[in-house]
């Protein structure tokens, strides 16, 4: 079914639009979920939450890219889960990582201050910037919290270049985040 048709039944408020939300994108949602949470019971549980929030969610809101709208929320309930989780205990690929993102903004002065969906255009901005190449390892490291081995073997280069290439895409995503008077 085509994601329109898709869309078309959650504003129906048709139960068959979780059904064929599921069979056609829920091996996707349970990998991105399943990268965070590692845990076979907790991701299904985070599944149907996600579920449950796109029900929550459409309408009023009518997503340009289903799939990548559907992920999204996926994720941020995955994150969501795994700071529940993991109050005391941190999986180190999502720590680290967070970790790296934050030395990206400068904590001096009083800049400006965004809201989520102004940093998200601001970032994707500067995503385009980015070559293919840097922009995947970017993503992997970033979004999909893959550690550097699995960011190097995914893309068939050696750990040192894409810790360099990590290092050099931050000091980049720094500098753009000041010239555009990001400040956290």
């Amino acid at each position: 079914m085509e994601d329109s048709g898709i869309i078309s039944l959650f504003f129906e408020r048709s139960e068959e639009a979780i059904c064929e939300t599921k069979r056609k994108y829920g091996r996707f949602v349970l990998g991105m979920i399943m990268h965070i949470l590692r845990n076979e019971s907790d991701a299904e549980e985070c599944e149907n939450d996600t579920y449950m929030s796109v029900w929550s969610v459409i309408p009023p809101q009518r997503p340009m890219n289903f799939k990548a709208f559907l992920l999204k929320i996926a994720r941020n309930q995955a994150l969501k889960k795994y700071r529940f989780l993991n109050a005391e205990k941190r999986n180190p690929n999502v720590t680290v990582s967070l970790e790296e993102l934050a030395e990206c903004a400068s904590d001096e002065g009083d800049g400006l201050r965004y809201g989520d969906n102004e940093l998200a255009e601001i970032i994707n901005g500067f995503l385009e910037t980015l070559n293919d190449e840097s922009r995947k390892v970017f993503m992997l490291r970033y979004w999909y919290f893959s550690s550097v081995n699995d960011i190097a073997e995914r893309c068939g280069i050696s750990r040192s270049k894409t810790e360099s290439m990590l290092f050099r895409t931050r000091k980049k995503l720094k500098k753009y985040l000041e010239e555009k008077g990001v400040k956290q």
